[in-house]
């Protein structure tokens, strides 16, 4: 599974950003969000909570700070991936996932799919596999 339902409650003594930042980190134990799973930006988590921008954004930094999420720039914050993270990493495993995803997006592209399309495949196949 990896969809990301939070919920604040804003009567909890516990400050918001810390309910962000635990609701995730349980999640990732839980098994519900998987490596690699992307989360929604920061804009979009904080609207989404009727949260300020700054208590997602403080969520993300310690989730960062702690090794459960990675932001990579523009392409977007994703739950951590050992393989996927490390930007040294060239095991023989990761550059043959590389090279399979690189073919499997000229495919999709070629076919006219989306991005979108093309994951919700990746998923559909993954959870019949």
């Amino acid at each position: 599974m990896n969809t990301l339902h939070l919920a604040i409650d804003a009567d909890s003594s516990v400050a918001p950003f810390e309910q962000v930042r635990t609701q995730i980190a349980a999640g990732v134990a839980a098994g519900q969000l998987n490596a690699g799973t992307k989360l929604p930006t920061v804009r979009r988590l904080a609207g989404d909570l009727g949260l300020a921008t700054n208590t997602v954004a403080r969520a993300y930094r310690e989730l960062e700070a702690d090794g459960v999420i990675s932001t990579h720039g523009r392409a977007g914050t994703f739950i951590r991936s050992d393989v996927l993270d490390k930007p040294t990493a060239h095991s023989g495993a990761a550059d043959l996932a590389r090279a399979a995803a690189a073919e499997y997006v000229h495919t999709a592209r070629r076919l006219g799919l989306n991005s979108q399309e093309a994951a919700r495949l990746v998923e559909n196949t993954w959870n019949e596999s």
